[in-house]
């Protein structure tokens, strides 16, 4: 069974972290074509309707910020980031290119990049609220929406990938019930945070995707891939539809006002327990502030979970590695994180995202890292002046355990030279 099943609080099991240190450093590697075939059965499409009664009558969306950055060791040697990230108001997705396609001469980004750019095509047009749609262009579910999407593109490479749709056509009774549909193929993974008991409770996880890796192991997870003779000269695409329709794993969650969704590729959730995921969004977006968030603070948090995730492989101030699902001292890795809050849908998102140009030509809306365009004229200088000072204050919250706001000022002086995150499709 290739489904990941080490306890998420901090102890492991099942030999994630019981490998070799050098064998946590290499590259993902590239997964044939008949081994994901005769892998298939392992990850037959599996569905998950989790519905709860939905008490309010109104069309939701996501307000989201990414953050990725390569880790400087991977950078230092040269190693370009192949992670995608994608943040609009009704699609989330992460995508994180299997690097050993490097050394076939083939860009690693390429095809993450250009089927974030489809999917985000599609589900913009898709999705919108109160769009009226020709039959054959409606949504019609994650599956053909990643079939689609990938079918629309010509780039070389492998990738996996995760989205998350949130799809207000739902009915119950008669009564609007947003839905976020997941969708997951290969490693990375989603995490959905809610306060449970109102406002002014702590967030607590309320769902959380399932790693797919071939046999269990760290460095073969399921892929799409499109790939020449020199890499694989039994690949055909077939063999990748077949991926997305046979081995997706989809779930269906009822979405819920301020619901907080981080998505990650495998350099996240290999580093960084579950539990200590949910104290820094805890730590970043504190019970009681008002709906919605700013902007500030979930790119904050963001940026926050990948640094905690490449603290993990420094030693802490007691001088030992700290440990991480993956193993004591975690994994260098691309790491790319999304960070999004479930908020209503607004007659201002209608009016910044409205359909006005042929598919292809949005408006010029889409800003490096900007997850709701609506606001962004709404945002207050001061505002949020005031809380990127706030946020300073959050450092010692954001490091893992045995890590002092000494350690962290100076793995930050190491990091200057990439201390920008890689822009997101928004």
């Amino acid at each position: 069974n290739a489904q990941h099943p080490c306890v998420s609080h901090g102890n492991c099991h099942h030999g994630r972290g019981c490998m070799a240190e050098g064998m946590l450093r290499s590259p993902t590697f590239f997964v044939g074509a008949e081994r994901q075939r005769r892998n298939l059965d392992d990850f037959q499409r599996r569905e998950q309707m989790l519905a709860e009664e939905y008490h309010k009558n109104k069309p939701l969306c996501f307000n989201a910020r990414s953050f990725q950055r390569t880790h400087p060791v991977k950078a230092r040697r040269g190693h370009a980031d192949a992670d995608a990230c994608l943040v609009a108001p009704c699609i989330l997705g992460v995508a994180d290119g299997v690097s050993q396609i490097e050394e076939f001469g083939i860009d690693a980004s390429e095809l993450p990049n250009e089927l974030l750019r489809q999917c985000k095509e599609l589900g913009m047009t898709q999705l919108i609220p109160g769009c009226d749609l020709d039959p054959e262009d409606a949504y019609r579910g994650p599956i053909p929406l990643v079939r689609e999407a990938f079918e629309s593109t010509e780039s070389l490479g492998s990738t996996t990938l995760v989205l998350a749709v949130l799809d207000n056509s739902t009915r119950i009774h008669g009564k609007l019930h947003p839905m976020i549909a997941v969708i997951s193929i290969g490693d990375c993974e989603l995490l959905i945070l809610r306060r449970l008991q109102g406002r002014n409770s702590m967030l607590e996880a309320v769902f959380h995707t399932e790693m797919q890796r071939i046999d269990g192991h760290v460095q073969t997870p399921l892929q799409l891939a499109r790939v020449d003779e020199r890499i694989d000269p039994d690949f055909y695409d077939g063999i990748t539809i077949e991926v997305i329709e046979k081995g997706s794993a989809v779930h269906c969650i009822s979405a819920y006002e301020g619901d907080i969704i981080i998505m990650g590729s495998d350099g996240v959730f290999d580093n960084l327990y579950l539990d200590e995921i949910s104290d820094l969004a805890n730590a970043v977006l504190q019970p009681g502030r008002q709906i919605p968030t700013h902007e500030v603070l979930l790119a904050h948090l963001a940026k926050r979970i990948v640094e905690s995730c490449h603290a993990k492989t420094h030693p802490g101030v007691s001088g030992h590695l700290p440990e991480a699902p993956i193993g004591r001292g975690g994994k260098m890795d691309d790491t790319s994180c999304v960070v999004a809050e479930v908020i209503e849908w607004t007659e201002a998102h209608r009016k910044a995202w409205a359909p006005r140009r042929r598919r292809g030509q949005w408006q010029s809306i889409f800003s490096c890292g900007a997850g709701c365009a609506a606001s962004e004229d709404e945002a207050d200088s001061e505002v949020q002046a005031d809380l990127e000072r706030e946020v300073d204050g959050y450092d010692d919250d954001m490091l893992p355990p045995g890590h002092g706001l000494r350690g962290h000022q100076a793995r930050k002086k190491r990091y200057a030279d990439d201390e920008e995150g890689t822009c997101s499709l928004s």
